[in-house]
Parts: C-alpha cells; structure tokens; sequence
C-alpha cells in the first residue's frame, strides 16, 4: 500500500474504482487513511492530505484523549451495560443449561461447571445479539412507512470503526453489536441513520435535512455515542 509521510502523520493510500476521495481516521491510534480514485496522481492527493492537516491532528487528538474500558474478564461484580445502564455480572455456576438474567442491578450468567471466561463472553454476547435484534425491528416498522422505505433484512455483528451501515443494492442494515450496550434513543438515531441511506447515500446537505427533520436532536444522540467510552479496542462513529 502507497503511503504519503506529512511530518510525524503516516497516512496509508489506498487507489480504488471510485469517483471521490475519502479521508478517515481510526481509533484507537488514529491511524489515517485515503482512499482515491485510480485515476488521481500522488501529487493531487497529497495537496488533499495537506489541506485537511489540521482536521487529521483534531481527529487523532479527540481518539487518543477519549475515554476506554478496561478489557473485560467476565468475573463476579465486573460492570457490564445494557441499553445505557450499568449492570454487575453474578456468574452462577451449575448443571443447568447456560442462560442470562437481568436482576435488578445484577446481570445474572448461569454457567455449567467448569465453563472459563472465554465461555461466559460467548454467552453474554449471544444473549446481547439476540435483545438487540428483538429491538431493531420495532423501530425499523416504525420509520418504514414515515420514511417510504424498506429494508429487506437486518444483520448484528461487531464493526471495530462504525456504529451500523447500509446496503443500498441489498436494502440490508448492519448494527454493531456494542449499540445493545447504549441507551434506545442511541439505538433508534442509528437505525433512523442507517435506514436513511437508502435514500441518500451520502452525508450532504440533503441527508442532513432529513435526519433534521426525522430525529430533531440527532445531534445529541451522535455526541453521546462519540463521547461515552470506547471498548478497549475499537472505535467511534
């Protein structure tokens, strides 16, 4: 991969059939990258990384001051979260089959006998898909018919740079599996955002004006996800 070096800031080059240039940057380092048209010179994209120096810098500041959480170890009173709230996890061992309880304060994981960490993150994170995915559909039947669209399927999986994406061609939504953890207001502004791809692909002024007029106060769900802690690893939307 061709890299441009500005200074102290490596940013990777990536040529790809494209019409437009796309700068990102990616938590949790900041890592930078450009991804061009093939038909556009080094020169032309290096004069691009230039102009948006300043904008990179502010980028890789704001990731690497941000909020983390610890790596998580599944044990007894370890703080996990669930649609905004924080819960303790109680691991209770025994011969019946493996399920998860909310109690209260407490996040209860019946385990079998014998079952390691590894085992309790397998369970704890199906129990999470399968919530998140019983409390998608409400708001995607919700916006549909405000919206005038349709999305065909629905999918959760763990994205380490973004909160959801869109399949124009597929009307398919992806979430990422972390939203469970976030308040429903955060979860419905990234549904409302994703769904809305599917009649605008990109974030220009015309898909500002929707979002403005479908979630008034998108705005403040998106700085509340920007801001709340990112998992040991990963990311920001």
């Amino acid at each position: 991969m061709e890299q441009i070096v500005l200074g102290d800031i490596r940013i990777d080059v990536l040529k790809k059939d494209i019409k437009n240039i796309h700068l990102s940057v990616y938590p949790p380092s900041g890592k930078v990258r450009i991804s061009a048209p093939l038909r556009m010179d080094t020169d032309t994209i290096r004069i691009f990384a230039i102009s948006k120096l300043g904008w990179i810098k502010k980028q890789q500041t704001k990731l690497r001051e941000q909020e983390r959480e610890t790596p998580r170890e599944y044990i007894n009173r370890e703080s996990h979260y669930y649609l905004g709230k924080r819960y303790l996890l109680r691991i209770a061992t025994g011969s019946s089959s493996p399920k998860v309880t909310l109690k209260h304060d407490i996040i209860e994981l019946q385990m079998r006998k014998g079952s390691f960490a590894e085992k309790s993150r397998v369970i704890l994170e199906s129990w999470y898909r399968q919530k998140l995915k019983a409390i998608a559909p409400k708001y995607i039947r919700k916006w549909e018919p405000k919206m005038d669209v349709e999305v065909k399927e629905l999918g959760v999986k763990k994205m380490k740079t973004k909160w959801g994406t869109c399949s124009r061609e597929a009307g398919r939504i992806w979430l990422n599996l972390e939203l469970i953890k976030k308040p429903l207001h955060c979860i419905e502004y990234i549904i409302v955002h994703e769904m809305l791809h599917l009649l605008e692909r990109k974030h220009n002024e015309n898909f500002i004006l929707h979002m403005d007029k479908f979630l008034p106060k998108w705005r403040f769900c998106k700085e509340e996800l920007n801001k709340s802690p990112l998992r040991h690893e990963n990311w920001s939307y």
